[in-house]
């Protein structure tokens, strides 16, 4: 692994912890810091441990088109790479780069989102049972991202109302969506039992939660509230890597994944379907029902209604709704189709099956036919 300290001189802070420190002040999450520092190491590595105030703008593109040419990396990976090392010359260093025009992209490949069918929904949803039933029920009965519904908190959901409040969605969205009525009930149990948890954890000095951004310097007790309390917790403590205390995360979402993945699995279900299939599978069914584009976009929290017109694939039938001149053919039934013959291993054969070349066989012809 490269040494920090050789990033920059003895004087001042390391380069990599600068980074993270620009990233919290600009409130990206630790997903994100984790990604950049990562990328900002590789590039790092790639040319040799030369520092980035050595380097530019061809170096980054060297680097970035290595990543499309010899990596292959996604179009999405490359443009993370790039978001990254772009804040590390604009953010920490000061410095803004030329034109990356010479960059070779990864393309984008345009491919349709997997979609369930109801009937596919439910056998899902069938093969599984408790935490992960519910997470799997709210992915598809309220559109919810995996990281949404692992990071619920208390607060955000309104029985009463029937709301979830999703805060701080992708782009830093909030937005508000359905609580399916099927889920009230269950939802309460699953609340009753994160309330004992969070109470045997108060009683162990452990029940502080992670705040967003500068709240638990603003609010000192406010972690220990019932209301910012995750709606699924982790089964065991761990210690929260901003400010170093012990407390309770939120469901490892990993967890979940494998979940659907075995639940897919044990349905007989081929498609490759993930937690996010639910997600599609929710505004492809809303769409069949009637809802219009608008009213799916803001329950997704789609910034552009372009976004949300990838799903209306599923109204067409077939060719874009293109009826085949086939099946427009009037009178033509389609004609029986016959079976092939079998090769029978037993010495009775069905009348009318024949060997190629020879006369109709009787019904106890010799094993000529048996197969291998």
């Amino acid at each position: 692994m490269l040494g920090e300290k050789r990033l920059t001189g003895p004087q001042g802070p390391r380069l990599l912890e600068e980074v993270k420190e620009r990233l919290r002040v600009r409130h990206y999450s630790i997903r994100t810091e984790e990604q950049y520092v990562q990328w900002i190491r590789r590039f790092i590595l790639f040319h040799g441990k030369r520092h980035p105030r050595q380097m530019g703008a061809a170096e980054v593109e060297q680097f970035l088109t290595h990543l499309a040419v010899e990596g292959r990396v996604s179009a999405s990976t490359q443009n993370q790479a790039k978001s990254a090392l772009l804040f590390l010359y604009r953010q920490v260093l000061g410095i803004e780069l030329d034109w990356l025009g010479e960059v070779t992209r990864a393309k984008s490949p345009q491919r349709l989102p997997v979609v369930l069918t109801e009937a596919e929904v439910r056998a899902v949803l069938a093969q599984m049972s408790g935490t992960y039933w519910l997470i799997a029920s709210l992915l598809y009965g309220a559109g919810l991202r995996l990281m949404e519904a692992v990071r619920m908190r208390v607060k955000d959901v309104d029985f009463s109302r029937r709301e979830i409040t999703v805060r701080d969605g992708k782009g830093g969205r909030d937005r508000v969506t359905v609580l399916p009525g099927r889920l009230v009930e269950p939802l309460r149990q699953q609340l009753a039992r994160t309330r004992e948890q969070h109470e045997r954890d108060l009683l162990a000095s452990h029940g502080e939660v992670y705040l967003p951004h500068a709240l638990a310097r603003k609010y000192p007790r406010a972690g220990q509230a019932w209301g910012w309390q995750y709606v699924f917790p982790s089964g065991s403590l761990s210690e929260d890597p901003h400010p170093g205390r012990v407390g309770r995360h939120h469901l490892d979402e990993q967890l979940v994944q494998r979940a659907v993945k075995s639940a897919v699995r044990r349905a007989g279900i081929v498609k490759p379907a993930t937690p996010h299939t639910l997600r599609h599978s929710f505004a492809t069914h809303l769409l069949l029902s009637g809802y219009d584009i608008r009213t799916v976009q803001e329950l997704l929290g789609h910034s552009n209604v372009e976004t949300t017109m990838v799903y209306t694939h599923v109204l067409n039938r077939g060719g874009r709704g293109v009826a085949s001149p086939l099946d427009r053919a009037a009178g033509d039934e389609p004609p029986a189709v016959e079976e092939p013959c079998a090769r029978y291993r037993v010495r009775v054969i069905p009348r009318g099956c024949r060997r190629e070349g020879a006369a109709p066989v009787g019904k106890r012809e010799a094993s000529a036919l048996e197969g291998p």
